[in-house]
């Protein structure tokens, strides 16, 4: 009887420990152990700017070194496909975007090796970006109208570049195809600046892309900006009307730069991780970097987040589906 007391006491002992060492290693969180931060794209693109810019600051913050880790491949799947097996103990973030988090679960025809929802927790959105439709300096169109005229009246629509297949710019001409009845001609590119230097040496007729990408353009004279993609009207481009104030009502379409961490990852660890963040990303000269690649810092709170993501997943969905768009 004496020794199935002290096994049975043992084994209460055990299970208590466990149960009580989650709680620990919330308290104990971050230990001075490197945190990655995966960014699923290349070195040198918006994603992997934006996660250096926040790094150092959050480092600081955190007491602990976080170390950036570029795998990309498949449009960010791959990087993000790699961050959800990450154990989930708060040393690895993911930069995720529109593309990685809402657009690639339904461009690509085989699976992208998590789903954009389940398998994360949000941490923060740290910034969106509306983009700008230009054209050519030299081209006759001047307002949201014209181009739509001139794309029903052209055998094929008139031709758009983009920096690739279910890229931002891909879909906001495909969700404009959607919404307004009218037929264009997708050019995609590898990358936002060949795409570019075809439509200011007239190549192609119109563009989709960030301030960012087009701006230095539309500043030197060779691009025009007809409309932007957001709600609401930007401050550096402040003549530009908005598509939905062009006629297409209840258009509203931003890429975005959000952060994080594999699903499960203890609440206490999320929601410091969202405090610094959001104490980062109030930064002046933070502020001021994001707003000098024509991004507009975030205050979303991560249940706000995740709200919009479904909503974005949901969104692109639909418009995939009905121009039948396919990424192998």
């Amino acid at each position: 009887m004496q020794r199935r007391t002290l096994i049975h006491t043992a084994i209460a002992a055990a299970a208590s420990a466990l149960s009580a060492s989650p709680a620990w290693a919330q308290g104990a969180w971050p230990t001075g152990k490197a945190i990655t931060y995966v960014v699923p794209f290349p070195p040198g693109g918006n994603t992997d700017t934006i996660a250096r810019l926040i790094a150092q600051p959050l480092s600081s913050a955190l007491g602990t070194p976080v170390v950036i880790d570029n795998k990309g491949g498949a449009g960010g799947s791959v990087g993000s496909a790699i961050a959800s097996r990450a154990p989930a103990d708060g040393y690895t973030l993911l930069g995720g975007t529109i593309s990685s988090h809402s657009i690639n679960v339904s461009l690509y025809t085989t699976p992208i090796g998590y789903d954009p929802v389940k398998s994360f927790a949000p941490i923060a959105m740290l910034g969106v970006s509306p983009l700008l439709l230009v054209v050519p300096a030299s081209s006759p169109l001047r307002t949201l109208d014209d181009v739509l005229k001139a794309s029903r009246a052209k055998n094929g629509g008139l031709s758009s570049g983009s920096p690739g297949i279910g890229t931002s710019p891909h879909m906001a001409l495909e969700l404009l195809a959607s919404q307004s009845g009218v037929k264009f001609t997708h050019a995609p590119y590898k990358g936002s600046a060949p795409a570019v230097q075809d439509l200011v040496g007239g190549q192609l007729d119109m563009m989709f892309d960030t301030s960012l990408v087009v701006g230095p353009h539309i500043q030197s004279g060779r691009l025009r900006p007809i409309a932007i993609t957001g709600s609401q009207r930007v401050p550096g481009y402040p003549q530009v009307p908005t598509i939905a104030e062009s006629g297409q009502k209840g258009f509203d379409m931003v890429s975005w730069q959000a952060m994080f961490v594999p699903a499960n990852t203890p609440q206490a660890i999320v929601d410091r991780l969202h405090a610094e963040v959001m104490k980062v990303l109030a930064q002046p000269d933070v502020q001021a970097k994001l707003k000098g690649f024509g991004m507009e810092p975030s205050t979303m709170t991560p249940a706000q987040l995740l709200a919009y993501q479904k909503e974005e997943v949901d969104k692109w969905a639909r418009v995939i589906k009905a121009a039948n768009i396919k990424a192998e």
